[in-house]
């Protein structure tokens, strides 16, 4: 798990839409199973839910392409029975889905994916996907069952092979989904274990395996013990003072999916929930409704979320928020772009995802055609006015909404800006700037220190400061603060 909130193991959708699962266990496979799906999809009128994990998204392999097959365009038939799903057709159309399984159960026993391999036979280990290429390294000598269309499970092969062990471990990352269904299977009539030995969480790993099994675990690269790095919002990010501000303002702050996610980390440590996109809106509106109910002294609840997560999914929780009138503020961070998943463009930047000019939502009108009145656009990088907008959004008894405009520092063409400077005479070693969280402030022999190869003249630090130790540097040509306009709305020409 490295970006999510739980350790999701998608293999139950398969089960629950009674739909067809296929697993790679490598570059070569995701490639070539993807073009088989295609093929089994059109023979048994079904959609097909292709498993991907993380080590097999991340890694690299040759692949062969193999032929192009051009298929032709099949023009659209109206199909009532199969895509209206009235009481009526819905009914008719479960039993086609039954009949549709068992066929799709047969085939499982043939997909060539789905494969014996005999070795030792005194223990015998299924799995699937990438669980399959651990397991083999782990353990080469043994006999395997490789299933890579994994639901329905292919019957005839896991009795066979069971038959031809003395006793099943089923390797598999997350829930023990196959290893229940084998179980069933079974009923008894061979040992299978798998969950009782091997870990359900995390990631595994041939060592993991190994140690599962009461074996040594084997390295193939010296250990190094790096010093840690706790992730942190990039120096200069426009989403820092928003943080810092509502961690001085004592805010109960509910946040969203984004890389401003990362202003739940020390030292900002602002923020108190992360659920879903959009789920800022609608936890601030729930715990705002719920301690408004308990009664006493109110309690202050903002909801922080990004531009694109607020296009994709904010909207309706900002209108059930103002139609059941709470009273929370929501601060939208609008860094005019979708910057954690790779800068992709979003409804307000007015360029379509492959940028041609499009449409340019207003977020600000936007908001206001939702109902909300108190509505204030701020520059993140005005720290003074920052916090007194936000402070009175706050105490009004009324939603209310805070954006904040600057592009994501990634987005500036330019790579080297100039950078603050400490003046150690005039520091007295207070840490306020550290409280930042910047990566480009450490603190060194009781003085702070600003990296000016990380630096991007952002002025926070500088602005912060209680004895103006910080200030510009003369070198290096601009600060980021002064590339983009914000009383335009636009980066300077030379930045664009």
């Amino acid at each position: 798990m490295h970006s999510s909130q739980n350790e999701q193991d998608n293999r139950h959708y398969a089960r629950a839409a009674r739909m067809p699962l296929m697993e790679p266990s490598d570059s070569q496979e995701a490639k070539e199973f993807t073009r088989m799906a295609y093929d089994i999809s059109e023979k048994f009128d079904t959609p097909i839910l292709m498993r991907m994990t993380t080590r097999t998204s991340h890694s690299k392999s040759l692949v062969e392409l193999g032929e192009r097959k051009e298929v032709p365009i099949v023009p659209y038939q109206k199909d009532t029975l199969k895509r209206l799903l009235l009481p009526g057709h819905a009914r008719k159309r479960h039993v086609f889905v039954e009949k549709r399984m068992e066929d799709l159960a047969e085939f499982s026993n043939t997909f060539p994916g789905n494969f014996i391999h005999w070795g030792d036979r005194e223990i015998g280990y299924i799995a699937s996907g990438i669980s399959y290429q651990y397991a083999r390294e782990a353990f080469p000598e043994a006999s395997f069952l490789k299933i890579s269309f994994s639901y329905p499970l292919p019957e005839k092969l896991i009795r066979e092979f069971a038959a031809g062990v003395k006793k099943i471990v089923v390797i598999e990352e997350n829930d023990p989904i196959m290893e229940t269904e084998i179980k069933a299977m079974l009923c008894g009539q061979a040992e299978v274990h798998g969950k009782d030995l091997i870990p359900r969480q995390g990631e595994l790993n041939p060592n993991i395996l190994r140690e599962s099994m009461g074996l040594s675990s084997k390295s193939v690269a010296p250990q190094t013990s790096l010093p840690p790095r706790p992730p942190a919002l990039c120096a200069g990010c426009p989403h820092t003072s928003v943080f810092y501000t509502l961690h001085q303002l004592k805010a109960i702050v509910t946040g969203d999916i984004g890389c401003y996610t990362l202003g739940a980390m020390a030292p900002l440590s602002s923020i108190d929930t992360t659920v879903d996109m959009g789920a800022s809106i609608s936890n601030a509106h729930g715990m705002d409704i719920t301690f408004r109910l308990l009664g006493g002294e109110r309690k202050k609840v903002v909801g922080v979320i990004g531009d694109s997560t607020f296009f994709h999914s904010g909207i309706t929780s900002l209108i059930d928020m103002v139609y059941n009138r709470g009273m929370s503020t929501v601060v939208i961070l609008d860094n005019r772009i979708t910057a954690m998943t790779g800068h992709q463009q979003n409804p307000g930047t007015g360029l379509t995802i492959k940028g041609d000019p499009t449409v340019q939502v207003d977020i600000e009108a936007l908001v206001k055609a939702c109902g909300v009145k108190d509505v204030h656009v701020v520059d993140p990088y005005d720290l003074k006015n920052l916090k007194k907008v936000i402070s009175e959004a706050m105490d009004r008894e009324e939603p209310s909404v805070v954006i904040t405009k600057r592009p994501c520092v990634l987005l500036f063409k330019k790579s080297k800006w100039t950078s603050c400077k400490v003046d150690r005479d005039l520091c007295i070693g207070c840490k306020i700037c550290v409280q930042l969280g910047c990566p480009a402030i450490s603190f060194k022999e009781k003085k702070s220190s600003i990296d000016p190869m990380l630096c991007t003249a952002c002025g926070l630090c500088a602005d912060l400061c209680p004895k103006k130790a910080i200030s510009l540097s003369q070198e290096g040509g601009r600060a980021i603060r002064e590339a983009w306009d914000f009383e335009t709305k636009s980066m300077k020409k030379e930045e664009a």
